[in-house]
């Protein structure tokens, strides 16, 4: 629980963040220094990490409009230990990432996706490793989907959650 709390406080100093009203990202972030991080086009990167880690090309999506991030990466199936499609979204605040697994929202973190037999415990190992290695900070989703309670307009939203807030469209 000492973690969540941490947790809950990087997202509310996060969400006083200075930046557009439009909160797709805050001041000064740099989308070229980010898609460097996450395709790796010049040193290894996420995308290139976890395709070699799972030995199968994992796809980077990006370019999303009006959300709170701009790349998704997608493992495929065939190339995860449960045989279940995985995904891991970055946030434009913080060096968030949460992993997903086969919905956002379908376990409350990876300890319990592999319980459920969502996630291989290898398959766990690699992306959180790889997420640390790269200077990501892992999110549980269990933390992500309580009700939002920040400082922006969001607060009128009814059903706004973090997730909403850092790796949603808004």
């Amino acid at each position: 629980m000492k973690d969540d709390d941490g947790t809950r406080a990087l997202f509310h100093a996060l969400d006083r963040l200075p930046g557009p009203r439009h909160l797709e990202h805050p001041d000064g972030f740099d989308h070229a220094r980010a898609r460097l991080r996450a395709a790796g086009l010049r040193a290894a990167g996420l995308r290139d990490r976890l395709s070699h880690d799972f030995g199968r090309p994992c796809r980077l999506d990006e370019g999303f409009q009006d959300a709170s991030f701009s790349f998704s990466l997608d493992i495929p199936a065939e190339a995860t230990g449960a045989g279940v499609p995985l995904g891991v979204r970055l946030s434009d605040y913080g060096d968030l990432a949460v992993v997903i697994t086969s919905a956002p929202g379908g376990h409350d973190d990876l300890d319990d996706a592999v319980r459920d037999g969502a996630l291989s415990e290898t398959d766990r190992d690699r992306i959180t490793v790889a997420l640390a290695d790269l200077g990501y900070r892992l999110v549980a989703p269990r933390l992500l989907h309580r009700p939002y309670d920040g400082v922006t307009w969001l607060t009128d939203e009814d059903h706004a959650t973090w997730w909403t807030r850092f790796f949603d469209h808004l």
